[in-house]
């Protein structure tokens, strides 16, 4: 009997659910900021003083959040194509987090982007947090390109809800755009990101983007060794 294939699971998320996922992330994380300035000292300055600074680390933190959810997802994605996912954590569990780290991530994504609406240092309009190239006072080629980043990492996990309609080739296909995704959030985050000179921070970098490059090129290796020596099917067996 043929094994099943790793990409005729069902999706582990109705687009419903995927909604009421990306609403309690967003809900839990404004509850959050309510509710913290009561709790930790100074905290309420940071929110509601003349130059409030926890719009600036809330976009930060949930930069570097979304960034390694892409990663892990990305890095899901290569393990189940080559097959290794089958070893562990076994290719339905795999799928399930590969789809599920690739929804999370996209909504601390939009909450990166739209939490910067409070930021007076950076002073984004929804106009210039929403439409690519229009940050033009800051760096507005390499925010863009996070920003298209973004929307194709949209594409990717919209494709999740609609592979029955589309199909399996044209589902296929639409998955090569997460590369042009991470390349994108990976350029973004190096070079826009105000942090991005510290030391642990270019690490982060280099470390998920040499592991997932790593994993990428054994993928690609891999299936061109297999392809030449693959021995053809005499004709009885085809």
């Amino acid at each position: 009997m043929k094994p099943p294939d790793e990409n005729e699971y069902e999706s582990s998320f109705t687009l419903q659910s995927a909604l009421v996922l990306f609403i309690a992330l967003t809900l839990g994380v404004l509850a959050a900021v309510i509710v913290l300035p009561n709790w930790l000292p100074g905290l309420s300055e940071s929110l509601t003083g003349s130059e409030p600074k926890v719009f600036w680390y809330l976009a930060r933190a949930t930069a570097f959040a979304a960034m390694g959810l892409l990663w892990a997802a990305m890095m899901l994605g290569v393990g189940i194509t080559n097959k290794m996912a089958r070893l562990w954590p076994g290719a339905p569990a795999a799928v399930a987090l590969h789809e599920y780290l690739s929804l999370l991530g996209l909504g601390l994504a939009a909450f990166h982007g739209l939490i910067l609406l409070g930021d007076h240092y950076s002073s984004f309009s929804l106009f210039q947090i929403l439409v690519p190239f229009a940050t033009l006072n800051y760096s507005p080629f390499w925010v863009g390109l996070g920003q298209l980043g973004f929307y194709a990492w949209m594409l990717v996990v919209a494709s999740f809800y609609i592979r029955k309609q589309i199909g399996q080739r044209a589902w296929r296909l639409l998955h090569f755009v997460s590369f042009l995704a991470y390349l994108g959030a990976m350029l973004h985050g190096m070079t826009s990101g105000t942090d991005r000179s510290l030391g642990w921070v270019q690490g982060f970098y280099w470390l998920t983007g040499g592991s997932f490059l790593f994993l990428f090129t054994y993928r690609v290796v891999n299936s061109l060794v297999q392809k030449a020596v693959r021995i053809p099917a005499s004709p009885h067996q085809r």
